[in-house]
């Protein structure tokens, strides 16, 4: 067996310690194996030790993914028909607001009211309600500090002003019906303008009233009038009889009658025709009575409410919106 000196003669290498993810950069020992210069297990763990504390570890991020064990591909992002037609999933549609709901419920109300002419107490009372809690919710509470939202056309859908009364009545008539009550703002001229068209079998006609208003409040304007206008006859349509109409239980024959309406309508025609040409009669209001104010309570881009005078209340519509849709 040889010897522990003997052992002392043969050359050792370089022990070296390097790190997969770095170049080496230093040694432990280089001294031949003997009793007195072979390191302890203390100290070579400690070179050791120091030598992975130099060259730190690299870091490593897991993400973990649901993607299916068969789908190679990842998730599905969307569907795709055959034919390469992609189809992606629609949103279920938005639920609409309590506003919304409000405003739908009380156009709705307004149905076979004629504006308010012909409205029961009972509905009256439903409208009422209605009006009270949009009012509590308006959007835009100091309205005259948003006048381009109260720019453009607006259609009178009810009022309670009983002035308007014997008006909306002339619908009432044979051959005549109030087609549509409007009132046109423009705040950069601070203009309103207010008309009534008039709707006959050949012809329609308009009334109007044009007036300045002032700013008074954050919700009140101030309304002069200053000029009324009858607008000439706008020829339409011609008129279309019926084959029978019935009367009082019984059924009336019409067609004798055809030609005799065909020669008035031809007559009716050529004497509109020559009306129209002629320019609108405009005629100044002097009146000192004149004037009204108006209170905006509710305010949006498509309905408005207002109150005048004697508490009356108007619910108007913008013109192209869809609550003016039956």
């Amino acid at each position: 067996m040889a010897s522990i000196s003997s052992l002392n003669q043969i050359p050792c290498r370089t022990l070296q310690i390097t790190s997969q993810y770095s170049k080496p950069t230093s040694k432990i020992s280089t001294l031949p194996i003997s009793s007195t210069n072979f390191p302890s297990k203390t100290e070579l763990h400690r070179a050791i030790s120091v030598k992975e504390f130099t060259n730190p570890k690299p870091k490593f991020t897991a993400q973990a993914t649901n993607y299916d064990k068969e789908d190679e591909w990842g998730p599905e992002v969307e569907q795709i028909r055959p034919g390469g037609v992609a189809v992606v999933e629609e949103e279920p549609p938005k639920e609409p607001s309590e506003i919304e709901l409000l405003k739908k419920q009380l156009v709705d109300s307004f149905y076979g009211t004629n504006r308010g002419l012909s409205a029961s107490s009972e509905t009256r009372a439903e409208i009422v309600e209605l009006i009270t809690q949009l009012e509590s919710k308006n959007p835009n509470p100091a309205p005259t500090e948003a006048l381009t939202l109260l720019n453009g056309k607006w259609i009178l859908a009810y009022t309670s002003f009983s002035g308007l009364f014997p008006l909306l009545s002339r619908g009432n008539l044979p051959l005549v019906r109030v087609e549509e009550i409007s009132q046109i703002i423009d705040s950069e001229s601070f203009t309103v303008q207010n008309s009534v068209v008039f709707a006959g079998p050949l012809a329609t006609t308009s009334i109007s009233t044009n007036a300045k208003f002032e700013v008074r409040s954050p919700k009140r304007v101030q309304i002069k009038f200053e000029e009324g206008i009858i607008g000439t006859p706008q020829l339409t349509d011609s008129i279309v009889l019926p084959e029978n109409v019935e009367f009082l239980g019984q059924k009336i024959d019409l067609s004798p009658f055809k030609g005799l309406i065909t020669s008035v309508q031809d007559t009716a025609s050529s004497v509109a025709k020559s009306i129209s040409s002629q320019p609108p009669i405009k005629f100044p209001i002097t009146n000192n009575n004149a004037q009204s104010w108006l209170l905006t309570t509710y305010l949006d881009d498509e309905l408005r409410i207002s109150r005048g005078d004697a508490g009356s209340v108007f619910v108007l519509i913008k013109e192209g919106s869809p609550l003016l849709k039956p």
